[in-house]
Parts: C-alpha cells; structure tokens; sequence
C-alpha cells in the first residue's frame, strides 16, 4: 500500500525544487540598471529599485451643530457627494439639499474641487437641520484642506463663519420648578 502524503506538511524535496525552479527563472529575467535614490533626512535606510502604487489622498474633516456630528472624507471621484450613503442629490426637502452642498457652489475654486473629488459623509446626532449644518461645515472644511490655500478659507469666513467655525452653543439642562431651563410652571391663585 502506498504512503499517502499529507498536503498541509511541507515537502522539503518539493521545496528545493521549487527554489532552484525560482532562481533559474530569476536568473533569466534581464537586469535593469537603476539609479540608487539618495536617502532622505530621518529615514533609516534609502528606498529601492521597487516601484510602489500610487495611493489616492484622502482628506478627513468633521463638522459639529448642537448634538449632530458630521465626518467627511474627500478621495478622487467624479463629484459624487453621499450622505450616510445616500446620494446627496435624492435628499428632500429642497432647502435641506442646498443647504448642505452650499459650500460646492459658492466659489469657482470650491466647485472644481468638488467636481474632481467624491465626498463621503457620515451623520449621526440632532435633528434634521442640525445634521444638515453639521454636514455643510464639514464638507467646507475638507475642501479648504483640500486647497491648501489660505484665500479659499478666507472667502469662507467672510461669507459665512460657521462653516469653518463649529458651534458650541448647546442646550441648557432643565432646571426643577420648571417644564424648560429658565421656563417657570404656571402659578394658580384660586
């Protein structure tokens, strides 16, 4: 009977054929004469011939309004802007949706970033406007780290302060004696 072999044990006879069968192959591949890089400054040791992939930049922000919290990030697209997944086109009402793609309309700069770039944000907290104003501040703020002009962020500001700046304002505890904050209950005399 013949001895099976188990196919999770490495063979080691396999194993050297299988690198001899490597550095023949190697050996016939031609050899390209590359350039050493010059090493930069804090690194520990100088890069080599291999090339890596080039990796797409990705911008992360975040915008706040009373309890909503936005996080955007910008990556290369094609002007794609998604809401919690949900493409910001589809969202109603009207004044919502303008709302928070006001910062893409607002300055030619603003608009060529944006249509050369997908944004991706996620909303969680508040209510419907504040999300909304959550969301606008983010998408401002990515596409001015975006630019990395300084001009750009001053048109922002003048224009409108709160999309860079977050809010801080927040809603006061309720106090006793009282249905709200500073609200008293109803007095009845008789």
């Amino acid at each position: 009977m013949a001895e099976e072999s188990n196919i999770n044990e490495p063979d080691s006879r396999g194993m050297k054929n299988l690198d001899k069968a490597l550095s023949e192959f190697n050996e016939s591949l031609p050899v390209k004469q590359v350039a050493p890089i010059a090493k930069k400054a804090g690194t520990k040791r100088a890069r080599t011939g291999k090339t890596k992939k080039a990796k797409s930049r990705i911008i992360t922000s975040r915008g706040k309004r009373k309890r909503a919290i936005a996080r955007a990030s910008l990556t290369d697209g094609s002007g794609e802007v998604y809401i919690n997944g949900l493409d910001a086109s589809l969202i109603t009402p009207r004044e919502i949706r303008e709302l928070i793609l006001e910062p893409t309309k607002l300055n030619s700069i603003a608009a060529d970033i944006a249509k050369g770039s997908r944004i991706w944000i996620n909303v969680r907290g508040g209510g419907t406007s504040g999300r909304a104003q959550a969301s606008r501040s983010a998408i401002a703020k990515v596409i001015v780290e975006a630019s990395g002009d300084d001009s750009l962020r001053k048109f922002f500001m003048d224009y409108d302060r709160s999309m860079l700046v977050d809010d801080y304002r927040r809603i006061e505890p309720k106090k006793f004696k009282g249905p709200k904050a500073r609200a008293r209950f109803q007095t009845s005399y008789r």
